[in-house]
């Protein structure tokens, strides 16, 4: 099991108690109202600072500087006070990429357009060499190679990071008129995998380990806040993140409180493996959680223009949410 683990590590990185924001009674019990089409113009905001993240010189070294953690807010042009939130996450192997991915960028006006508020975040990548906790450290040396560790410990910061957005989220709900009992997480590979952990892990997973004592830029990131999502779109991503959890501290995450979550995946993936599909898709089958699994037969990674029955990706995923949300479609 451990070394099917590492190989999957190596897979993927093979490519570059809290308190919400409140709201009131009546948004809390409603449920948002979004568009079949689209029906509104965006508003896009760009680099707005969610939080902050330390860069080392080398892993973990005292040699560091705060670096702004950036996303872009895609707001559709209405006076409607009680939306639906999305936060997607760019791919790129953890080394590379963007929150002005192409098709992250299309995906957040599809949504935007319908009514969603949707935030493109950055993380921090191999380059930045972001703190992690010294059991990380300790783990890493142990199973990989100097190169290879590196590359793996960039797996911890990228997921403090989105962590740290869905607090920032739930911090400015209100200036968005968000209801945060509606907040959908997605993204493609590296992006897929971060939002996967985003949906199962615990409030205190990919933020706790580190003191802040070790990294003042905790402060930052909204600790009071919650993180819980709703629904997951996974585009070709894997439970990685929550496996690495299991291996390190032996903690288990998966169980019947799991967002839902829509996986697509290519069967002949040289990337990520399908193998790591159908391995999401059975621990959902033993919790009972609902999922929705499309494989795309003969198709590799980064299968954007992928489909499934006449629908594309960003109409399935709208199916998906608009389903297991509830929301009212007009």
């Amino acid at each position: 099991m451990k070394y099917a683990f590492i190989i999957t590590i190596l897979f993927l990185f093979s490519t570059v108690n809290t308190k919400a924001t409140s709201l009131t009674t009546s948004q809390n019990r409603s449920k948002p109202i979004v568009k079949a089409d689209s029906s509104y113009t965006i508003i896009i905001k760009k680099n707005i600072e969610y939080a902050k993240g330390l860069r080392h010189a080398s892993i973990n070294s005292n040699i560091a500087q705060p670096i702004s953690l950036l996303l872009d807010a895609y707001i559709p042009d209405n006076t409607v006070k009680n939306r639906p939130a999305m936060v997607l996450i760019h791919g790129g192997g953890f080394a590379g990429g963007s929150k002005e991915h192409k098709q992250i960028v299309k995906m957040a006006r599809y949504f935007a357009s319908r009514g969603w508020v949707v935030f493109s975040i950055n993380y921090r990548l191999k380059k930045h060499k972001g703190t992690i906790p010294d059991s990380w450290q300790d783990y890493g040396k142990q199973n990989f190679e100097n190169q290879k560790s590196n590359t793996f410990f960039s797996l911890y910061p990228a997921n403090r990071d989105a962590k740290a957005a869905i607090r920032w989220v739930y911090a400015n709900a209100k200036s968005y008129n968000i209801n945060t009992n509606f907040i959908t997480v997605g993204g493609g590979s590296a992006g897929a995998v971060i939002a996967t952990m985003l949906g199962i892990s615990a409030p205190e997973d990919y933020t706790h380990e580190i003191p802040e004592s070790k990294d003042q830029t905790l402060s930052s990131t909204h600790l009071d806040q919650p993180a819980k999502v709703h629904t997951i779109i996974d585009f070709w991503g894997s439970k990685v993140a929550l496996d690495v959890l299991d291996f390190i501290y032996n903690i288990k995450r998966f169980d019947a409180t799991d967002a839902p979550i829509l996986i697509v995946h290519g069967t002949n993936d040289n990337v990520v493996k399908y193998s790591k599909a159908e391995e999401l898709k059975a621990v959902y089958q033993s919790t009972g959680v609902p999922y929705e699994l499309y494989p795309m037969k003969g198709r590799g990674h980064g299968i954007w223009n992928s489909s499934s029955n006449g629908k594309n990706l960003f109409q399935l995923s709208f199916d998906f949410i608009t389903k297991h949300q509830h929301l009212l479609v007009n």
